[in-house]
């Protein structure tokens, strides 16, 4: 028996009860307590029963396999301190070109809060998407995913890695900036691909600057 099934019967026989009243009590069949105990089926008690039994028998909960509040409450900290990014099901290209057809989240990614504070982002701003393409080489590689955030676009251009949309193509580039003559450079990591310079601002919608990526070890 586990700890649980031997702290159970031992409260019933210390307590002198049977496992057909204590059954009936909790509303179930009068072999479920045995069957626990006895059998290990159910393989742990509901959480109701459990609730029910620890208040009759006057233990506390952990005694009949709930788990410990210190855990419960490490467990919903951790959860409090995460935030869920959704990935969407678009590829920010580094190739040829992609068009986008849809923004619809896949699935979600969960980051520290703490650390997306750190480097002074809006969670709500924030989105992961995958680079398609090896134009970003060895900086960037086909099938990464990136933290793409949108809070920190065009109003604050700088240097840096950005996904951008132009001629209706989204795509992850380098941006090199010139305040002088308020003109872009759109360049490839992967010397193999053609740069742009000289661009005018207006030809390029500034999605959000890359502040992540995550890739599998291949």
């Amino acid at each position: 028996m586990t700890d649980v099934q031997t702290a159970l019967d031992q409260l019933i026989k210390q307590n002198g009860d049977d496992y057909a009243s204590l059954s009936r009590m909790l509303g179930r069949n009068p072999a479920y307590v045995q069957q626990f105990i006895r059998r290990g089926s159910p393989r742990k008690l509901d959480e109701a029963d459990r609730v029910t039994l620890a208040r009759y028998f006057g233990v506390d909960e952990g005694v009949l396999g709930a788990p410990s509040r210190t855990a419960q409450t490490i467990k919903k900290s951790a959860l409090a301190a995460m935030v869920m990014v959704p990935r969407l099901m678009v590829g920010a290209s580094a190739g040829p070109g992609a068009h986008v057809d849809s923004e619809t989240p896949l699935s979600r990614i969960g980051f520290e809060a703490g650390w997306l504070r750190s480097l002074g982002s809006d969670p709500a701003q924030l989105s992961v998407i995958q680079v398609a393409g090896d134009s970003m080489v060895p900086t960037l590689a086909d099938g990464d995913d990136i933290l793409v955030d949108k809070g920190d676009g065009a109003h604050r251009l700088r240097d840096g890695i950005y996904v951008l949309r132009r001629d209706d193509v989204l795509m992850v580039k380098r941006l090199g900036v010139n305040p002088a003559k308020r003109r872009l450079s759109i360049r490839s990591d992967n010397p193999a691909y053609p740069d742009w310079e000289d661009c005018d601002p207006a030809t390029v919608t500034v999605i959000g600057r890359v502040i992540w990526v995550g890739r599998r070890m291949g």
